[in-house]
């Protein structure tokens, strides 16, 4: 489960109470291109019913989280870094006395 791919998922979250929030790829970056639109404020999305879900302004529920609109159209996940594979080499060693 653990294992990371070249494809998003077919949902993700940002909020960590949903079923569909994925910390290890949400560190990778993922970006949404909707209506051939770049987003920057997609809260959570779905490819496969085709919406997103973005912050309403300033406006808060009476949880304290941002207040969403569902916005139906075509939704193009990407990963906007590659995937850390064996190459995290660190340079500790580097300290020589």
């Amino acid at each position: 489960m653990s294992e990371i791919t070249d494809t998003p998922p077919d949902r993700l979250s940002l909020d960590p109470r949903s079923p569909y929030f994925k910390e290890e790829l949400l560190r990778r970056g993922v970006g949404i291109r909707f209506n051939n639109v770049e987003k920057t404020n997609v809260e959570e999305y779905s490819v496969s019913e085709g919406w997103i879900k973005v912050a309403a302004g300033k406006s808060r529920d009476r949880f304290g989280q941002p207040m969403t609109i569902k916005l139906k159209g075509t939704v193009e996940p990407y990963y906007e870094r590659a995937a850390e594979g064996d190459s995290e080499a660190s340079d500790e060693g580097a300290d020589d006395k």
